[in-house]
């Protein structure tokens, strides 16, 4: 195989998985420019989207439903791991943030890390479940192998390069996502109001709008984000574990901040950006250093470009 090839194929993964990232890396984004906390339990959130989609995927004994029946699978296992990890992003707001946000940031910061150490343990316990699926709850710890319900054809035929319908469903799913995202923020009332209680919830409360129903509607969209990226990711990648929160949260608010947080635009073009320099790093050096050069370019970043590649600089009000 020829370089260019190989360069080619690489770029192809690196944009798959960098649009996984970027899904995830809009959860932080989102939430920070609301009320400025990095929710760290957003991560693990999304791993749990992951078992709860094995979970149906088991229970329902999808694997041998067929391929029509299969689409269906993957349907219900997106809706419901959005669901789930969009209310269970939402109920993290309303018990552990919520009381907090009058406090030091610090405190929402610790906040949020305790919450991130409690999801990473259920998920934990989760693994143990008495399920063919999880093992038969053998190992709890241990990772978990997704089944490839979705073919694992080249669709290109036996072309150099390689396209599978896995590559095909993260960007048929993940596009349609953050342009209705973007229409929502900028066109409907919900977006106009996460807008203006960005900009100043004291002044938006004044107008009638209900800061704490806003930041609530926030923390689910973003979590139903993270939910939609945990089984595009688990269909994509065939392995789960109860710490595959904490690598993807890293690289998810590693893409925020290079790409600006607080900045859709930026949270995506700095998945993409994680996720080619991933795939290039591994295939052109070697993999233990991967996480050296992502960590590399961030400080890179903010030390020439503290706002982020597409980030905005505030005026402190005095």
């Amino acid at each position: 195989m020829l370089d260019f090839e190989v360069f080619t194929q690489q770029l192809i993964t690196g944009l798959s998985n960098g649009m996984i990232i970027a899904l995830i890396a809009i959860g932080y984004t989102m939430v920070y420019g609301i009320i400025e906390l990095i929710n760290f339990a957003h991560g693990d959130v999304f791993m749990l989207g992951a078992f709860l989609a094995l979970t149906l995927l088991g229970a329902l004994g999808m694997e041998a439903w067929g391929p029509s029946g299969q689409v269906f699978g993957v349907a219900l296992m997106l809706i419901g791991s959005a669901v789930f990890c969009g209310g269970l992003n939402w109920s993290l707001d309303r018990l552990a943030y919520r009381s907090l946000r009058k406090s030091s940031k610090l405190s929402l910061l610790v906040s949020a890390i305790g919450c991130s150490f409690v999801c990473m343990n259920l998920g934990l316990f989760w693994g143990g479940a008495p399920m063919e699926v999880f093992s038969n709850g053998n190992s709890a710890a241990a990772p978990k192998h997704f089944p490839a319900i979705i073919p694992q054809i080249n669709l290109l035929g036996d072309g150099f390069l390689r396209i599978t319908p896995a590559d095909l469903l993260v960007f048929t799913v993940t596009i349609p996502l953050m342009v209705g995202l973007t229409i929502m923020v900028k066109r409907t009332r919900l977006g106009r109001a996460m807008r203006a209680v960005a900009q100043d919830p004291t002044a938006a409360s004044l107008m009638g709008i209900p800061v704490d129903r806003v930041i609530g509607a926030t923390f689910f969209i973003g979590g139903a984000l993270g939910g939609f990226a945990s089984v595009i990711y688990s269909l994509y990648n065939n392995t789960i574990g109860f710490q595959m929160g904490t690598r993807a949260g890293l690289d998810a608010f590693t893409a925020a901040v290079l790409g600006g947080i607080g900045s859709l635009p930026g949270a995506v073009l700095g998945g993409l950006t994680i996720g080619c320099v991933r795939s290039m790093s591994d295939q052109y050096l070697e993999t233990r250093w991967t996480n050296t050069i992502v960590f590399c370019i961030l400080v890179l970043i903010l030390i020439f470009r503290p706002n982020g590649l597409l980030g905005k600089t505030r005026k402190e009000k005095v």
